[in-house]
């Protein structure tokens, strides 16, 4: 008789130990297909957010030459009082060389900043003060944390970009527009601004509305401006400190307007380049440094967010391939052992087909196929159950990675030469960590949190998924029937039948 037709009558005549198989089996199947699906998810985020999260090449001047400077003028002069002691000029970025990076390969987009600060004439700016402070606290939403301060840099802070959609702020939703629209390019060399929220609700104003500013640096010239948005700024982004202005008194204009009233042209304070592809980061930065000054102004590469969740996904990539082999093994010995039970049940059957000249490989063969015809059974169960076991399973490991990611990025930032703790880097236009009005890069446990929530993390079942559980399934009950095969089937047919 055929040995494919007796597997299949075995299957069917046997049916309560063909359903417990197909119950070991399917269970095996599941965790196996769990772990696929998050391991192939994963590597696909990564893969599909590189645009997304991308890695960011900021051009700005170069601090540690301008120290340099003013410790070299300082050395040469006679001893200084604080009126003489010489101060720290950081040079602006030229335009024509933002213009001449921009046209690099690889560049999804960019975006420059222009700071300043300016009073406010027409409406009033919202006023911040601290008991704690033993200097009065933050008059008038000033930067500085005095009168004086106050008087002297303006109490609005003036913010000139390219667009407001590429910073980092409204690209994560720290900041959203709530009325109007957004600043793009065609707003170059108008007077059309962005405020913030709460300060339209102190002074009532709306989409349409005009509002007037002095600038502080430049002979206090008045200027027009029109609100074409409003946004709305995080609470966590509210500075309390010294050196800090409230978020509401932030401005979002054309960077052409900005250099208006710090009173310069052709300049910005600098300039960020975001990569289509974080991997590239290094050849756009020798590129671009080729363009630059490199004594004056430096380049510098963040991919932290774009490394960060690289790192997580090969956490649960990694998670997933050890789930995926425990389980292997795991169900390779359980089911070698029901087989085995299995087989000696039928040591007379394999004994008389011996007897009969029937090959020891096709008997090997009719366990193997009785197996696979359960397992195609046990595919298409686990096909149904695999995903949902995926998402439950690949949800607690995300909370456990983007946990331990942000901990880790707390731990360093506020560690000495970090972005947070005491010595870190200034933001390249000079505003503190805290506001990051100028679109500098968010946190990477959160930025891995909103990558992996925009993709959301799609446990798809593609044919190839269904390819590989199957080479799985099928290696582990070769495996199985192999193991509960080799005492029986050195046995010769006389010694079974006796025994």
């Amino acid at each position: 008789m055929n040995f494919i037709k007796r597997a299949w009558q075995n299957v069917i005549f046997k049916k309560g130990r063909s359903f417990l198989l197909i119950i070991v089996m399917t269970v095996i199947m599941i965790f196996i297909m769990a772990g696929l699906l998050i391991r192939n998810a994963a590597i696909t985020t990564v893969n599909n957010t590189k645009q997304q999260v991308g890695a960011s090449v900021t051009l700005s001047a170069n601090r540690d030459q301008a120290f340099k400077k003013m410790r070299a003028s300082a050395s040469s002069d006679a001893p200084s009082t604080t009126a003489t002691r010489p101060k720290l000029t950081m040079p602006s970025v030229k335009l024509k060389d933002v213009t001449a990076i921009s046209k690099l390969s690889g560049l999804a987009n960019y975006n420059v900043s222009v700071t300043t600060s300016a009073n406010a004439s027409s409406i009033e700016a919202i006023t911040t003060s601290s008991s704690s402070n033993n200097s009065g606290g933050m008059m008038d939403g000033g930067p500085g944390g005095n009168a004086e301060s106050s008087t002297s840099t303006g109490d609005l802070q003036i913010t000139g970009v390219l667009n407001t959609a590429t910073l980092s702020d409204f690209k994560d939703n720290t900041s959203k527009i709530t009325k109007g629209r957004a600043l793009n390019s065609s707003d170059k060399n108008t007077n059309n601004v962005v405020i913030e929220s709460e300060l339209a609700k102190e002074n009532s104003l709306k989409v349409g509305d005009t509002i007037k500013v002095k600038a502080s640096t430049t002979g206090k010239k008045a200027y027009t401006l029109k609100v074409v948005g409003i946004y709305k700024a995080s609470q966590s982004s509210a500075g309390m400190g010294p050196q800090q202005t409230d978020p509401a008194n932030v401005i979002y204009t054309a960077y052409t307007l900005a250099n208006q009233i710090k009173g310069q042209t052709g300049k910005v304070d600098s300039a960020t380049f975001t990569l289509s592809d974080p991997t590239k980061k290094n050849s756009f930065v020798k590129a671009a440094k080729k363009i630059i000054n490199t004594k004056k102004f430096t380049v510098t590469a963040d991919d932290s967010t774009y490394q960060s969740l690289k790192q997580s996904m090969q956490k649960m990539a990694s998670f997933a391939n050890k789930i995926v082999w425990l389980v292997a093994i795991a169900g390779t010995v359980i089911l070698a052992l029901i087989i085995i039970l299995m087989v000696r049940e039928r040591r007379y059957e394999m004994g008389v087909l011996l007897s009969l000249g029937e090959k020891r490989v096709k008997i090997v063969g009719q366990l193997l196929v009785e197996m696979f015809m359960l397992l195609i059974v046990s595919l298409a169960l686990a096909g149904i159950g695999g995903r949902f076991a995926g998402q439950a399973l690949s949800k607690q490991v995300m909370r456990s990675v983007t946990t331990e990611t942000t901990t880790s990025s707390q731990t360093n930032n506020m560690q000495p030469g970090g972005n947070g703790g005491p010595g870190g880097a200034q933001a390249p236009s000079g505003q503190t960590g805290g506001n990051r009005p100028s679109g500098q890069m968010p946190q990477p446990g959160q930025s891995v949190k909103k990558a992996v929530k925009a993709s959301d993390l799609d446990l798809k079942i593609s044919a190839v998924t269904l390819m590989q559980l199957g080479a799985f399934g099928f290696t582990i009950i070769a495996f199985a029937v192999l193991l509960a095969s080799l005492n029986i089937l050195r046995l010769e047919p006389r010694k079974i039948l006796i025994g």
